[in-house]
């Protein structure tokens, strides 16, 4: 049975360091970073999925933008220990996937 996408998918993981990631498209400070041609964009996806299934979801959620991932690498965030009000607890494990697109592909709205 084929899962639904946005099962697959659950939102864009946006922090400080996905966006730098984003920007090195664009970035030719020097010879390592201008190496960096391909857009990478960071995801929450199901513990369950594996890369094919993200890739497929990711080229179908953005169909109308005509995409094409070249690879996914996937990264189990583990819980970390935090205390709240003197009361131990954990946050939430979660998967996420670092999706790298064809050269001159993009995410943003236009």
């Amino acid at each position: 049975m084929k899962k639904d996408p946005y099962q697959i998918i659950k939102n864009q993981h946006i922090t400080e360091k996905t966006q730098m990631l984003e920007g090195l498209k664009n970035a030719d400070s020097n010879v390592s970073v201008r190496r960096c041609e391909s857009p990478k964009y960071v995801f929450v996806v199901d513990p369950t999925a594996n890369k094919q299934e993200i890739a497929q979801a990711i080229e179908e959620i953005y169909s109308d933008r005509k995409i094409k991932v070249v690879g996914v690498n996937t990264i189990n965030v583990k819980p970390k220990a935090r205390r709240r009000r003197g009361r131990a607890g954990m946050t939430n494990s979660f998967k996420k996937a670092i999706v790298t697109l064809e050269k001159g592909d993009t995410l943003e709205t236009i």
